[in-house]
């Protein structure tokens, strides 16, 4: 046996094993480190390559009146879709068959010219051509001569390409029945359901209530896994005015959503990895009476005006009308175009209930009497001759009519509202005063009410306000103005029916709400006591009680068996076009145990409109303060002074 010594090795080999030994253990740990630790980050990336998370909105809650009826509600919302997903091998063939049609047609007139196309272009009219072939079946059925866009196609493609492609949006239920009964059976057509705003009683009450707007930005993804995915949203609705607006996060739903597995198209596969249902938002229970509300609309008819009511105990709003309304459905599921211009031309988006700014007229005459009796200007018992006209300084201040009303007290002053009086009364007390007890009031400042989008330049002039706007010097002239609820005096309704509702009560201030407390829970309104004299109020709401009787301004306010204390307002404002005259109304009923106030004013529209307190702004008052009372039994009536 023969015996090899090694004694010839290299030692010099060594190194080489050692450094291939090296290379194969690091391939080894590198292939451990992305096989095992890696693991988790390999499979992320898979994740966002090949998963997508669609958002669902959940539905919007709903909105009721105080007696829970509802305003604003949600509806069936049809549209006929496909799924673009289903049409693939139909957009392949078309693809292939368009080409051909047109490579035919080059070849046939340039035949020795070679054939260029663009691809991108191509592909996107074989996919509107398909699209338009499944359109044309139901404008077939239903009368319609609709069409396919390329570039909402190309829109939705990118943006919503696993939402379903809508072909007609908005069906009407006639619509909806003629396609389920006439579409063939295996269609690729499905009718899809999602819900639209509702508003059942169409234009009342629309500023308040105020309407919607898509937005897919919108929806909370918190409650849905997999936020690195990339997301679709399907469109939700977003308030945009009114109580939508205000409440938008208490109404909102909660989002739901799927998960899915796509393929290198983008589409997705039969069944989704993980689903989580959307939930409807909470609803909201306003402060408004739909009955008050209506009867005030339909009296303000096609004029222009606006009307508040106040429940006074509580501030809670029971009407708030501002016309010209729209129509809130003409903005669901989406603001047709024409009814947005409609809207605009009529300056129909106004709510002028607490956006529009007015001079008060002689409904501010309480302000000014308040003033003068707290700072003992003015004995409310006391005669004052009250001609056609009083002079202040070089200038003659009318009346309001031309016959003059002789020795007038405190209510016979309102009873009639005599100009005359207040002259007087405002300068004998001053502008400080008054301005003073305006603000008292809160008719300098708004409200705070939920509604968005109040009036926040309101006006209580002062001489410092004066000095500081045109650098004038205080008049006292500007003082008589201001005593009768005219000059640089502006205020809303909104504000009027709290001021009037603070009266009321014998304070200063009401802390109004759009939100119903179903528990009627004692309200700290944040004011302070008037400050008269059980005598010099009584005689207060005695002259207002006297003007809404046969022989006062308000007596078209008047309700059977109702004491109603009122006060009636003209005053004029320049426009380009020339002096428009504004109607007031202001009052409270009933005397002997407030529950309701009401503010009302009405705009003429043109120089000529003859519009006046009485005979314009009352009526409307009537109509609410009769449907106010209209349920309310003799013995309610009754117990109310107890």
């Amino acid at each position: 046996m023969k015996v090899h010594h090694f004694s010839n090795w290299n030692p010099r080999l060594n190194l080489f094993f050692y450094v291939f030994g090296l290379m194969i253990l690091t391939l080894v740990c590198g292939l451990a480190w992305r096989q095992l630790l890696l693991q988790g980050e390999w499979k992320e990336k898979e994740e966002r390559q090949n998963h997508r998370r669609i958002i669902q909105p959940g539905p919007r809650g709903n909105i009721f009146d105080r007696h829970g009826r509802i305003l604003v509600g949600n509806r069936p919302n049809f549209s006929a879709v496909v799924y673009l997903r289903e049409l693939r091998n139909e957009f392949d063939k078309e693809y292939a068959d368009l080409l051909n049609t047109r490579r035919e047609e080059h070849y046939a007139a340039h035949p020795d010219e070679t054939f260029r196309f663009d691809w991108e272009e191509l592909i996107w009219e074989s996919r509107q051509r398909v699209l338009q072939r499944y359109l044309d079946q139901i404008n077939g059925i239903l009368g319609t001569d609709e069409k396919i866009s390329i570039r909402d196609l190309q829109r939705h493609y990118w943006s919503r390409l696993l939402m379903p492609f809508p072909l007609m949006s908005d069906l009407k239920p006639q619509q909806y029945a003629e396609l389920i009964e006439q579409l063939p059976l295996g269609s690729p057509i499905d009718i899809y359901t999602d819900t639209a705003r509702d508003y059942p009683y169409e234009n009342v009450a629309s500023h308040t209530l105020g309407y919607v707007v898509a937005n897919p930005t919108a929806l909370d993804e918190s409650t849905i896994p997999g936020e690195e995915l990339k997301t679709f949203h399907n469109k939700t609705e977003v308030g945009k005015n009114g109580v939508e607006y205000a409440f938008d996060e208490t109404l909102q739903g909660v989002s739901g959503g799927e998960i899915w597995v796509v393929d290198r198209f983008q589409f997705q596969y039969d069944k989704p990895l993980v689903e989580i249902p959307a939930k409807p938002g909470k609803d909201v229970i306003t402060s408004l009476d739909i009955d008050l509300q209506l009867a005030a609309e339909e009296v303000i008819g096609d004029k222009t005006g606006a009307a508040v009511a106040i429940e006074i105990k509580t501030g809670e709003v029971l009407v708030m009308a501002s016309k010209p309304g729209y129509n809130l459905n003409d903005f669901s599921p989406f603001i047709r175009q024409e009814a947005w211009d409609k809207a605009m031309e009529e300056g129909a988006l106004y709510n002028r209930a607490s956006q529009g700014l007015y001079a008060p007229g002689s409904t501010f005459k309480m302000i000014t009497a308040i003033a003068a009796m707290r700072h003992n200007d003015l004995d409310p018992t006391a005669v004052l001759e009250c001609g056609s006209h009083y002079r202040v300084g070089n200038r003659l201040f009318p009346e309001h009519s031309r016959a003059s009303f002789g020795e007038v007290d405190l209510r016979k002053a309102l009873q009639k509202s005599s100009n005359v009086y207040f002259y007087q009364v405002g300068l004998a007390t001053g502008i400080d005063n008054i301005s003073a007890e305006a603000m008292r009031f809160g008719l300098h400042e708004p409200t705070g009410i939920e509604v968005p989008y109040e009036a926040t330049r309101m006006i209580v002039p002062t001489k410092e306000w004066k000095k500081e706007r045109d650098g004038r010097g205080w008049v006292p002239g500007d003082t008589a103005n201001v005593s009768i609820g005219q000059g640089d005096l502006f205020v809303t309704p909104l504000q009027m029916a709290a001021y009037i509702a603070s009266l009321a009560r014998g304070e200063t201030r009401t802390r109004v709400t759009i939100v119903h407390d179903p528990e009627g829970k004692p309200v700290d309104h944040g004011g302070e006591p008037i400050g008269l004299s059980d005598e010099q109020y009584a005689e207060l709401i005695g002259g207002m009680e006297q003007a809404v009787s046969r022989q006062g301004t308000a007596r078209f306010a008047m309700v059977d068996g109702i004491r109603i204390a009122g006060k009636t307002g003209t005053a004029q404002v320049k426009r380009p076009s020339g002096k428009i005259t504004l109607a007031w109304f202001v009052g409270f009923a009933p005397v002997e145990d407030p529950q309701i106030a009401v503010a009302v004013v009405m705009e003429g529209l043109v120089p000529g409109d003859h519009y006046a307190g009485g005979k314009t702004a009352a009526p409307v008052a009537q109509a609410i303060f009769e449907a106010y009372f209209a349920d309310r039994t003799m013995d309610d009536l009754l117990s109310m002074g107890r």
